[in-house]
């Protein structure tokens, strides 16, 4: 997957990921929704899932500002490349068998702004039913 800003999880280049960290925020009913989806899938590339802002996601990513990845899904590479919001939503189709031809065409420079007007969409979604669920007390928190 390439893409302006991201880095190649295929590793053209430098070395290959063989696993993604994947910070969620597991306060939210989609977000969790979306790491079971995620989870059930066959992974080309391990995903593992660990709570945004967590103490665990603290202790393993020190150098990360833990309060955007509360804001937008964060994933981290093996290698130490870090994707976050669209980048990371292509990350993680990118590693699942089914889903990395989709993941490699949206990041395309083509459909990249249609793969993010996408990502906008489900994130505006995610806005209505946490407002629904927390009234205004995460209005921080998106995809």
């Amino acid at each position: 997957m390439t893409g302006p800003g991201t880095a190649d999880p295929a590793g053209h280049g430098a070395g290959r990921v063989s696993g993604f960290t994947v910070l969620f925020d597991a306060a939210c009913p989609v977000c969790r929704t979306a790491r079971r989806w995620l989870a059930s899938r066959a992974q080309l590339v391990p995903l593992e899932f660990v709570a945004a802002g967590s103490a665990e996601a603290r202790r393993r990513f020190p150098g990360l500002d833990h309060a955007a990845t509360l804001r937008d899904l964060t994933v981290i590479a093996d290698t130490g490349d870090v994707y976050v919001s669209d980048g990371a939503w292509l990350a993680c189709l990118w590693a699942l068998a089914d889903h990395r031809a989709t993941a490699e065409r949206l990041s395309s420079p083509r459909l990249l702004p249609t793969a993010r007007r996408f990502i906008a969409a489900a994130s505006a979604v995610r806005d209505r039913t946490r407002a629904a669920d927390y009234g205004d007390l995460r209005d921080d928190r998106c995809l």
